[in-house]
């Protein structure tokens, strides 16, 4: 049987379990999941070159995370996630807004 979620752009997944971030770790790409109620906060930025929109893989300041995504330069917003460690899972949805609605439902961190 398959579990069903409520958001999937092939790279972030988000279902009753919490948020699944695909090819997350270097090298092998496994996936990270991150439960609801680790989330201390989430930052939404607009990608850019200095919040990691040029970055394939892994982070530039050691404190965001990326998983690998080759189409991050097309994306439009970057997700950071605090979950109350030095480093920040960070993802680029493809529909950031569809992602962040889902969340403000499951998440009682703020979201700004």
């Amino acid at each position: 049987m398959t579990e069903q979620s409520d958001y999937d752009d092939g790279l972030v997944r988000l279902d009753e379990r919490g948020i699944t971030l695909r090819r997350y770790y270097f090298p092998w790409a496994g996936a990270k999941v991150v439960p609801y109620d680790e989330i201390k906060a989430v930052r939404v930025r607009p990608a850019g070159v200095r919040t990691g929109a040029w970055r394939i893989w892994g982070s530039g300041d050691f404190r965001h995370w990326f998983g690998l995504d080759l189409h991050r330069r097309s994306r439009s917003q970057v997700v950071d996630l605090d979950v109350g460690q030095w480093v920040h899972p960070t993802c680029t949805p493809a529909d950031p807004d569809r992602m962040l609605a889902i969340l403000r439902g499951r998440v009682a961190a703020p979201i700004v």
